[in-house]
């Protein structure tokens, strides 16, 4: 659906996005992860329509950007990292005038408003003012005037900002109703969202695309996913023997957290590291070997660590070059 050639976006001689190349296709949920000043907003601005690349080509479906840009925009449907909502209309008015304005036809407005009241959530405040909403319910607001004309693509910039645990789980709620519905593109700061929602990840930096692929694959080219908490119900020796068996490096014992050191009831705490994202072959292999898996879990996601690399890399260039920084 979107095809991404050759783009850069420089604003004078700053490169904010350098040579980008990408596709996603029909019903993708993809997200944007990068540090600070990575190139996300700008990048999801020029996919959205509100600005020009300064070199290279978008096409989404069989529309050019920069000759079609007008019937690009009506198929797409945006929500920047501040949602454009006016304070003194009330839900439902904002909503129905946000529909007039992307082109839907007056005897379908009313329709168009009932539907995105319903799949945001929010028609126990349509009557209310803006200005009284909470802050997740104006991002709710923001989706909603972002879908209310039906786009295929969907652009979200860190719809969940500033958003508590419970407003956050109430989004997510929301984004997997819009799964499916549209293609969605989406950037956040929160690495659980992106694992929680999005099928595959263009992870940039500086400008440039670092890496892109599921979590697993990132997880496999940083080093990550290998890293496990296991609680295991069994003796220690069948526990170890099954983990070697399946290719694990090292495996760990970190204490006993009930029963008696020896006997097979008792559950063990083990700290494993494997080549990539073993956890399939590690249960596997447990339970083959007569054990009790009771939990695991990762120490290290592919996401944070590759957080941690690009942080890295970004500190020993400023440190090379202090002059950078300033």
């Amino acid at each position: 659906m979107i095809v991404a050639e050759h783009v850069s976006k420089y604003y004078g001689s700053f490169p904010a996005v350098r040579d980008l190349d990408f596709q996603i296709g029909h019903g993708e949920c993809v997200g944007f992860l990068g540090l600070n000043g990575a190139g996300k907003s700008t990048t999801l601005r020029m996919l959205a329509g509100v600005l020009e690349p300064t070199a290279g080509n978008i096409r989404i479906g069989a529309l050019d950007a920069l000759r079609d840009g007008k019937s690009i925009r009506a198929q797409v449907g945006y929500l920047p990292d501040r949602p454009p909502l006016y304070d003194d209309m009330t839900v439902e008015d904002y909503l129905a005038f946000a529909a007039a304005l992307r082109g839907v036809a007056s005897g379908d407005v009313g329709g168009r408003v009932g539907d995105v009241l319903q799949t945001c959530a929010l028609q126990q405040v349509r009557a209310l003012p803006i200005a009284a909403l909470s802050h997740g319910y104006r991002q709710r607001v923001g989706i909603a005037q972002a879908i209310v004309h039906g786009p295929a693509l969907l652009v979200l910039d860190e719809p969940t900002q500033g958003l508590d645990p419970v407003q956050i789980g109430e989004m997510r709620a929301l984004l997997r109703r819009l799964r499916g519905r549209h293609t969605i593109l989406l950037s956040t700061h929160i690495l659980a969202e992106i694992e929680a929602t999005c099928d595959r990840i263009l992870l940039l930096h500086e400008g440039r695309i670092a890496a892109e692929g599921n979590e697993a694959e990132l997880a496999k080219r940083f080093g990550a996913g290998g890293r496990l908490e296991l609680e295991v119900r069994g003796l220690w020796a069948t526990v170890e023997a099954a983990l070697q068996s399946c290719g694990v490096r090292s495996a760990q014992r970190l204490g006993d957290v009930t029963g008696a050191a020896g006997r097979e009831d008792s559950v063990i705490r083990v700290q494993v590291e494997a080549d990539g994202d073993r956890r399939e072959e590690i249960a596997l292999a447990l339970v083959g070997a007569g054990a009790g898996l009771l939990g695991m879990r990762r120490l290290t996601s592919g996401l944070e660590a590759a957080f941690a690399r690009l942080q890295a890399e970004s500190d020993a260039e400023a440190r090379a070059n202090p002059s950078l920084g300033a």
